[in-house]
């Protein structure tokens, strides 16, 4: 019995641009190779790129250089409509004088199926989104989850192998985006289709893929699984768009393999991970993630750097405890605590020693 090779080249982008003007680059030197199967997101700020990238694969923009490939094939000529490709917008995009079945149904006939064939697959689709009680109303008669359930249906009818989808959840409300976050990740999963998925949520991104390409000013600044991405930025730009991050400056005093001395600018020494620092004397900034801060000398981890804080606020947010400390000159030095039974309270005013690993302090470019 063989077992067929994984295709990790599905969706190739070329050295793909992307000028509107004939001057300025929204898209610069796309080089990225999306595997069969894949849940790709493309995450980053307005203006970063991402969405432009996903336009040009969908065929709504043309490339003006490089090749976009799918399955093997260059597609930057071939219109959208013969590319096979699902799409679900954030806007949900459907037919208002149409039904639901006759929304799932439309790109069915559009390719020539016969009634019986799309009345099947009709069906199929709806159950894939727990929908099939709705299948004669109307969009206007549908809550915007019940809508968002519908387009994602209707990208999934034809069986593509591979769904786009643009801020597909921006229009909900918390819960249900959270919710819908879920079905969509155990909908990948249960059918093996292909997902490009563009976002500026990066919580969205975290949950729910396989990698992630961070996007800003047209580049894709780091392309990695999500815990890759959260545990080791390769620069500042990434480190502070995914997750909460504290921020220190400071000055590269010694380099040494894995190690690096780095002088804040008020003074202390502290060691660090060097990430994308070279030299002694550079400027740096170091980051570590709130969860990784302690003040407990039991819970310190061994090789700890400690160091002095004075408590600013303190915030419940009910499974966790957020306090604000000033350290080394910043008064945005967060920690987050467990809400445990017996917490140690922390009041303003307080003066404290927080402490981290130096692993978990990473010293990037200063931005």
């Amino acid at each position: 019995m063989t077992t067929e090779a994984r295709n990790d080249d599905f969706v190739v982008f070329d050295h793909v641009q992307k000028s509107y003007d004939g001057v300025s680059l929204v898209v610069k030197d796309l080089n990225l190779n999306i595997g069969k199967g894949e849940f790709l997101t493309m995450l980053g700020p307005s203006g970063s790129g991402k969405t432009t990238c996903l336009m040009m694969l969908a065929g709504f923009e043309t490339a003006t250089n490089g090749e976009i490939r799918l399955d093997g094939r260059n597609i930057n000529l071939v219109p959208p409509h013969k590319r096979g490709i699902g799409m679900v917008f954030q806007n949900y995009a459907l037919f208002p004088h149409m039904t639901v079945g006759e929304n799932l149904s439309f790109p069915l006939e559009v390719r020539g199926m016969g009634k019986d064939e799309r009345e099947a697959k009709v069906k199929r689709a709806l159950d894939m989104v727990q929908m099939g009680s709705f299948i004669n109303r109307r969009p206007a008669q549908l809550s915007g989850g019940q809508q968002q359930r519908i387009a994602l249906a209707r990208a999934l009818v034809f069986d593509p192998a591979l769904v786009l989808m643009d801020e597909p959840l921006g229009a909900l409300d918390k819960q249900l985006r959270e919710h819908m976050q879920f079905e969509i990740k155990h909908l990948h999963e249960s059918l093996g289709i292909t997902v490009v998925y563009v976002t500026h949520d990066q919580g969205e991104a975290l949950t729910m893929s396989d990698r992630v390409a961070v996007f800003n000013d047209g580049k894709i600044q780091q392309l990695a699984p999500p815990a890759d991405l959260y545990e080791r930025p390769d620069n500042s730009f990434v480190a502070q768009f995914i997750g909460e991050n504290n921020k220190l400056p400071g000055t590269i005093e010694e380099l040494s393999g894995d190690k690096a001395l780095v002088r804040l600018e008020t003074g202390e020494v502290i060691d660090a991970t060097p990430v994308n620092v070279t030299a002694k004397g550079q400027k740096t900034l170091v980051s570590i993630r709130p969860e990784r801060v302690e003040f407990k000398p039991e819970m310190m981890p061994p090789g700890a750097h400690m160091i002095e804080a004075t408590v600013l606020e303190v915030i419940y947010m009910g499974d966790i405890l957020r306090a604000r400390l000033r350290v080394a000159g910043s008064d945005d030095f967060v920690m987050k605590m467990r809400n445990t039974l017996g917490q140690t309270k922390l009041s303003p005013g307080q003066q404290i020693k927080v402490g981290w690993h130096p692993a978990d302090a990473r010293a990037l470019d200063p931005m």
